[in-house]
Formats: C-alpha cells, structure tokens, sequence
C-alpha cells in the first residue's frame, strides 16, 4: 500500500472517532446500537488492514471509503428527526469533514499534491480557525473586552466562511464529473441564464474577474427566486445576503498555482471536468423549497 492510502485510512480512523464523540453530544448511542456495531466493524477493518502494510488489496481504500458514506448516510437518516428539532454543534466543535475521494481521484485536472495540502492543511486550519474564535466569542461575557470581541469576530467571519465554502467546494467535485447539469437544476439555467452555455460563459469569465484571492458561485437568491452567480473577494468581502450557494470554485492560489502557476484561466476551464452536477442538484432540490417575499 503507498504512504498516500496509509494516510487515508488513518484519516478516516480519526473522522470516525470525530463521528462518535459528535453523535454523544447529540443523540445517546443506545438509539443506533446496532449501526453503532457495524461503524465500529468498519473500524476495526481499517484498523486490521493497516496492521498488513504491503499485502493490501488494490482498490481497498475506495471500499473503506464507499462503506463509511453509507454508514453516515444511513446515520443521518436514523438521526433526522432529532436533527431537525434541535440538533446543533456547540460552539468550538466543528470537524473537519473527510474527502468523498482520495486525493488523487481528480487527477489530472487537479493533482494530489494539490487536493492534499488544499484539504489536510488549509481546510483543517479554517476549521480550527472557527472553533477557536467561537469559543471566545462563547466566553466573551467573563471578560467585556470590546476590542477582543471584535477581533473574535472577524476570526469566525474569515475562518467560518472558509470551512463552511471548502466543504461545498469538495462536495461539488467528482471523479465521474463534468458534462451537463440534467433535470430542474438544467430547465432552471436555461431559464434564467438563456442557455448552459451562456452560463458556462458568464461563470467562467466572472471567476477570472476575481481581483486576488475569492471564490466564483452559482446561487439560488432568496429574494429574487432565482439563480444568479456571484463574486467574493476572500470568503467574506463583497458577499450578498439571502443567497443559498449551490455551486463553489476556488479562486485562491493555494487551490491552482502549485499545478498552473498563474494559468488561471486553465484551471477554470479544466475544473468544469470535476464538477458534480449530482451534488448541485441535490443542493438546487432543497434551496428551491426557501423563498422569502421577493424584493
């Protein structure tokens, strides 16, 4: 097995001790004992595999991973009733969410090199970033320290959209990406942009007009009851409100440059090849049921 899928795997062993401590804070592990069993079989698995370094069957990471998505998503399901009442993360407990791919899964469109330190350093240090700053903010009321407040708070603004972008950004990528969106989420571009290939035109030539650092987006706005792309400078400069997003590119130079230098335009282009329209469908399905009174 190379270091790569050793890393993984440990990886996932570290996410799913972040799964258990999460459900104890939420929901008692009597209520799922017997997916409890099955996580804890999965577990145990990796945990095994790892012991046998070199004798590790190809394609044995990709199944460990294939397994622990259908044992989240069969745990969301046994949580969603006390999810949608009053299930939260305290403040100060926020993870950082595994990759639904290994590193080098959008190859050669992004590299490994790149998806690994995007992930495993600047995603982990936005999540660390936000835990940090609303656990002061949490305890901002000991001290009234105004100036201190402030700082706090742009530390959850800056570091809180980078978590909460990265993981859409992640989640909107697949190595069986690219082509056309299909069903409502293409019947909605076509309507409200002309045609997906206006669309594709206008985000693209949008994500190059990006001044620095920021981020390129396909939303559904609240208030006008359609779709729109828009801009940001950083996570959190120049944003609109009442906006759900639905679709997320990486404008910041440690998501391109150590694979295209300053090519941007070429990154944009080729990460149209990633893209899971899957994803964005789902996201579309759900932010279309919220609309405020249009204004």
């Amino acid at each position: 097995m190379t270091a790569e899928a050793i890393q993984y795997l440990k990886a996932l062993l570290n996410w799913a001790d972040e799964v258990e401590e999460k459900i104890r804070h939420n929901q008692p592990l009597a209520s799922l004992e017997i997916w409890r069993k099955d996580f804890h079989q999965w577990k145990n698995d990796i945990e095994k595999m790892l012991e046998q370094h070199d004798q590790i069957p190809p394609g044995i990471v990709r199944e460990f991973q294939h397994k622990g998505e259908q044992l989240v998503k069969e745990m969301a399901n046994l949580l969603s009733p006390a999810r949608n009442e009053d299930s939260s993360i305290l403040p100060g407990q926020h993870v950082l969410p595994p990759l639904p791919y290994e590193y080098d899964a959008l190859e050669p469109y992004i590299s490994r090199e790149i998806m690994k330190l995007h992930h495993s350093k600047h995603h982990k240090s936005y999540v660390e970033g936000l835990n940090q700053a609303e656990k002061m903010i949490h305890k901002w009321s000991k001290s009234k320290n105004h100036h201190m407040l402030r700082h706090w708070m742009r530390e959850q603004s800056f570091n809180g959209s980078g978590h909460f972008l990265h993981t859409i950004f992640f989640s909107n990528m697949s190595p069986k990406g690219g082509g056309r969106p299909s069903g409502e989420l293409f019947d909605r571009i076509e309507r409200d942009f002309g045609s997906y290939d206006r669309f594709k035109k206008l985000f693209t030539e949008a994500a190059q007009s990006v001044q620095g650092n920021g981020w390129a987006m396909l939303v559904w706005e609240l208030r006008s009851g359609r779709l729109a792309i828009h801009t940001t400078e950083r996570h959190h400069m120049f944003a609109l409100w009442d906006v759900i997003p639905l679709l997320v590119l990486d404008l910041w130079e440690h998501a391109y440059y150590i694979q295209y230098k300053t090519d941007r335009t070429t990154y944009i282009n080729n990460w149209f090849h990633v893209v899971c329209w899957n994803n964005v469908s789902k996201r579309f399905a759900k932010a279309k049921k919220l609309k405020w009174q249009l204004a």
